[in-house]
């Protein structure tokens, strides 16, 4: 008998197929008016299959709470169309949670910006070879 490979598990293979599937699913599939640019980033599933946190972040920040409401009202049909696309003994419970890391790490790279910007002023060091990126995080 085979050893499995470590570190990329049953679970990870389903997990990456759902986040593959609800992708497509929230893009074509839904008509909430509320659900507006969502990308979902990640998913999590239990050992036994039966939960999945799905991981999303929205474009516009103002819509994130409508965005968070009109998941949470189309789980059910979610999760019937994902059991229909992927075959297995139990579709899991769809739980929905907002990720935080892509506003952290655009905060962290504003605060890194601001920090070499007030050094380069601070020891008159341009280099003009490196734009330092501003906070939307286009290159000036």
């Amino acid at each position: 008998m085979a050893k499995a490979r470590k570190g990329f598990s049953r679970a990870d293979r389903i997990a990456e197929q759902i986040q593959r599937e609800l992708a497509e699913l929230v893009r074509t599939g839904l008509k909430d008016p509320r659900v507006g640019w969502i990308t979902i980033t990640a998913v999590q599933v239990t050992r036994d299959y039966s939960h999945a946190k799905v991981f999303y972040t929205v474009m516009d920040e103002k819509t994130r709470e409508v965005s968070q409401e009109a998941l949470e009202h189309s789980a059910g049909y979610l999760r019937s169309e994902l059991g229909r696309s992927i075959k297995m003994f139990t579709t899991p419970q769809l739980h929905f949670v907002y990720d935080e890391s892509v506003s952290r790490g655009m905060h962290m790279t504003s605060l890194i910006n601001q920090v070499a910007k007030e050094d380069a002023e601070k020891f008159g060091q341009v280099d003009a070879a490196a734009p330092v990126a501003d906070e939307e995080g286009s290159a000036e």
